[in-house]
């Protein structure tokens, strides 16, 4: 009796924990699922930006709209002098490569009353005859709701009788292969036949056209210069602050820590002032110098320096160490992941940067602008060419881009071991 129960209890025992590995495997995959289609939704404005940057011209307004840039496929047709773009035209039922060998032709749409859901069709005019009754009066059909005169049509040697809904313009298409198969469509709305290819002159046609390259150069100076500027003047307030005694240090930080909080709003005024008065409006100079210190920086230098055991400084001093090699020596090298952070930050802030730029840097003065300004006067110069908004974007946005990526893993670190006491 005991050999019969023990494997039934076994069996028993292990359908629990089967039953919840399947669970667990099944959120798992319900997780890495759910990410993936978020990723794929925040990601995919990036690539349409990209792969429409590297289109043509007329890429651009092709319907329907394609994601990769294509090159057209041509075909060399005797007797015309260049290639000529090949389209997927649909011809008694079947879709071939044709190309355009009359534009212009007086057209007519027509619906097929016995098949009011099926594609209309877009045929010449001269191939129609109205259809009348015995008393002269047009013979009509109504499809979806809508009274419409009915036409014998010869398509392609077969007579339908279709429903005239509109009059318009097509273009007569070929097959190059057999001259005597002849389709008819609007050309504006034609499928191109292409193969995914790249036009990279966009990016060169940017920088030569909006003058970018100066912008660009203007931008990365004021970055470097802005971001150098921050981190020195942040690690040595923070170190002042975490680690320096002296009178009324917590106020002064506490006061130091308030700026924070007044909107940059309210500092428009008074600093454009500032710069009329020392005569720097106009000037590289104002999107510098006002921006070397900054609070949060400081703030956060100082978080990272207090966390620092104070035995490595005591040991420091004991053999002798200044203050400056403490910092430079010691502390710098701890506090990379904050650095890497404060960089991050600071980099993003002053590429983006685009009010006051605008506000200190005259129109006219194109040589001191930044990328950021720059590219919005572009946008409004450039509304024929959105491929070439697309490129300049791309650059604006591929620079701070990179810079994350070869510090992420000092900004994963810091965020990482943030909450380790």
């Amino acid at each position: 009796m005991t050999s019969i129960t023990a494997p039934s209890v076994r069996t028993a025992s292990r359908r629990p924990g089967l039953g919840r590995r399947i669970r667990r495997t099944a959120g798992a995959v319900l997780v890495y699922v759910l990410l993936l289609l978020v990723g794929l939704i925040v990601v995919f404005p990036f690539v349409f930006m990209v792969t429409t940057s590297l289109k043509r011209s007329e890429e651009v307004y092709v319907f329907p709209p394609t994601l990769l840039p294509q090159a057209p496929k041509t075909v060399i047709v005797p007797g015309l002098d260049e290639p000529q773009p090949l389209y997927a035209i649909e011809t008694n039922g079947v879709v071939r490569e044709m190309y355009p060998a009359e534009r212009g032709v007086d057209a007519g749409v027509f619906r097929d009353p016995t098949a009011p859901d099926a594609a209309p069709l877009a045929w010449p005019i001269d191939a129609a005859t109205a259809l009348t009754a015995a008393d002269g009066t047009p013979t009509t059909a109504v499809v979806d709701g809508t009274t419409l005169p009915l036409y014998s049509v010869d398509v392609a040697g077969t007579v339908r009788q279709l429903a005239l809904e509109r009059e318009t313009s097509v273009a007569r298409f070929v097959d190059p292969s057999d001259p005597a198969i002849v389709g008819y469509g609007v050309l504006r709305t034609a499928v191109a036949i292409g193969s995914p290819t790249a036009n990279p002159g966009n990016f060169s046609d940017v920088l030569d056209r909006a003058g970018f390259d100066r912008n660009l150069t203007n931008t990365l100076l004021v970055t470097i210069v802005t971001v150098l500027g921050q981190l020195l003047t942040s690690i040595l307030g923070g170190y002042a602050f975490a680690r320096i005694r002296f009178p009324g240090r917590e106020q002064l930080f506490l006061l130091y820590l308030g700026s924070i909080m007044v909107p940059f709003v309210v500092l428009i005024i008074p600093l454009y002032q500032l710069m009329v008065a020392i005569g720097w409006v106009d000037s590289v100079a104002s999107l510098v110098f006002p921006w070397l210190i900054t609070a949060y920086g400081t703030f956060l230098m100082r978080q990272f320096f207090i966390s620092v055991p104070r035995e490595l400084e005591e040991a420091a001093i004991v053999d002798g160490a200044s203050r400056w090699t403490i910092l430079w020596r010691i502390f710098v090298p701890l506090s990379l992941p904050a650095v890497a952070t404060l960089t991050t930050f600071s980099f993003l802030y002053s590429w983006n940067s685009f009010v006051w730029p605008f506000i200190v840097i005259s129109t006219g003065n194109t040589e001191a602008q930044v990328l950021t300004v720059a590219l919005q006067q572009f946008g409004g110069r450039a509304q024929d060419a959105p491929q070439l908004i697309f490129a300049g974007v791309t650059i604006a946005v591929a620079v701070p881009v990179i810079a994350f990526l070869l510090v992420q893993r000092y900004y994963v670190e810091n965020v990482s071991t943030s909450g380790i006491k």
